[in-house]
């Protein structure tokens, strides 16, 4: 149970963490293309992602307890940032093209 709840925390957080970062221009025009703008997505965007970074800090505090809950949150959080970063500064624009070239096929 404590596994699935550590699991659901770093997944929340970096969906949380991806919706937040998608929220910016820039890097939706890395991740879509030139020239393209989150528009109306934006509010969702970012709700989406405090959603997500929220429940991960209820799954980090049922795993754990309240008093090392807050830490272990802090430590998912670190580690969905980094996963978060590397991906969209290292294969911006690889991700869209995959997931096209995957629908396609």
């Amino acid at each position: 149970m404590k596994g699935a709840l550590l699991a659901f925390a770093g997944l929340a957080a970096c969906l949380g963490f991806t919706a937040l970062a998608l929220a910016m221009d820039r890097h939706f025009e890395g991740c879509f293309g030139r020239g393209r703008q989150p528009g109306r997505l934006r509010p969702f965007l970012r709700v989406g992602g405090a959603l997500g970074l929220a429940a991960s800090l209820l799954a980090s505090i049922a795993a754990r307890g309240a008093a090392q809950g807050w830490v272990l949150w802090f430590g998912v959080m670190t580690a969905a940032a980094m996963a978060v970063v590397l991906v969209l500064s290292c294969a911006p624009a690889a991700t869209p093209r995959s997931a096209q070239a995957r629908s396609e096929g």
